[in-house]
């Protein structure tokens, strides 16, 4: 502390005739030095850090109230799009619940359709069956017919003569005769 005192005393001695020298006492030209600089910046730099700060300041704020903007945006959004998601739950809570009923519809009226597909088999069936049973009766009947024919035939070709033959016709041709004259 003396040297920076000495220092300043020492300026006090110089002559003003103007001889220059070289203060070797670096402590106490650093603090002069530093005393200097600082004053001229603190004098001409106060407005332009003000400034600065100023500037900042407001870019600081801006970006506060865009981040707010942004930040009350996005919750809007966030909203939204919660709203969406509950109406598209639902949605598909519906689809759902109409798929399961739709599905279980579809299943009965299935089922349905088969036994009513089955019952017309089963018709088709008991029809064709009555039909084949019809057929093989009719066919029997007929191979018995014919066999029965054939066998009174084969009879009355041994049994006959040309004169039971003869009354045979003419029996018939009275019968018929008489149905003639019943009929007119």
């Amino acid at each position: 502390m003396k040297n920076v005192t000495d220092s300043f005393v020492s300026l006090g001695h110089w002559p003003s005739a103007g001889s220059f020298g070289f203060n070797t006492d670096i402590l106490a030209t650093n603090l002069i030095n530093l005393s200097v600089v600082l004053g001229v910046l603190i004098f001409f730099g106060k407005g332009v850090l003000s400034d600065l700060l100023d500037n900042r300041k407001q870019r600081i704020l801006n970006t506060i109230r865009n981040s707010e903007e942004l930040r009350e945006g996005a919750i809007e959004q966030l909203e939204k799009a919660r709203a969406r998601l509950r109406k598209v739950e639902i949605e598909a809570d519906a689809f759902r619940v109409n798929g399961y009923s739709e599905i279980e519809r579809e299943k009965l009226n299935l089922i349905d359709s088969t036994y009513k597909t089955l019952e017309q088999l089963e018709n088709y069936k008991n029809e064709t069956i009555n039909f084949e049973q019809q057929k093989a009766s009719n066919q029997v009947r007929q191979r018995v017919f014919q066999q029965a024919l054939q066998g009174a035939l084969g009879t009355l070709n041994s049994c006959l003569n040309n004169e039971l033959h003869l009354r045979t016709i003419s029996a018939n041709i009275g019968i018929l005769a008489a149905m003639k004259q019943i009929t007119d």
